[in-house]
């Protein structure tokens, strides 16, 4: 290279070699990249982690907050409802779920293979009216083999 002049040697039509002697017009910007992107990882080391701090009153250990149980509700084959295995009318099982969506509970339901789906249905409905969120059904294995004989 004499004065910034650049040679290229290319192909022309009739397939011999020539040079071309134009100064070139294209700027190398690999090392602004290297350059950049070392900037960018110093930077990020550099940078504290932002720290954002919300006050939040907690309980202190045994300050008689609440804490979560599970709960077991069960329909057996002739429509009677069972609130951890002890019978219950409908307005005190209502009261009951109540108190439980206020403390966050756990309900375990467990319906008996016999039961009519009416009572399952109605049961469902009270326990969504009464707030409940967490909500699991027990028992499901015994009807595996019966949908797959269907």
């Amino acid at each position: 290279m004499k004065h910034g002049i650049t040679r290229r040697r290319f192909a022309g039509k009739s397939g011999h070699y020539a040079i071309n002697a134009n100064p070139l017009a294209e700027m190398n910007i690999t090392p602004l990249i290297d350059v950049m992107l070392v900037l960018l990882v110093m930077m990020i080391l550099v940078m504290p982690v932002a720290t954002h701090k919300i006050p939040i009153d907690l309980p202190g250990p045994g300050g008689g907050a609440m804490t979560p149980q599970v709960q077991t509700l069960r329909l057996s084959e002739n429509g009677v409802t069972f609130w951890n295995d002890a019978a219950i009318s409908d307005d005190a099982l209502f009261e009951k779920l109540k108190l439980s969506a206020a403390a966050d509970d756990e309900l375990k339901m467990q319906t008996e293979p016999g039961a009519r789906y009416e009572n399952f249905a109605k049961l469902i409905a009270r326990v969504k009216r009464a707030g409940i969120t967490k909500l699991g059904f027990v028992g499901n294995a015994n009807f595996a083999s019966w949908d797959a004989a269907r």
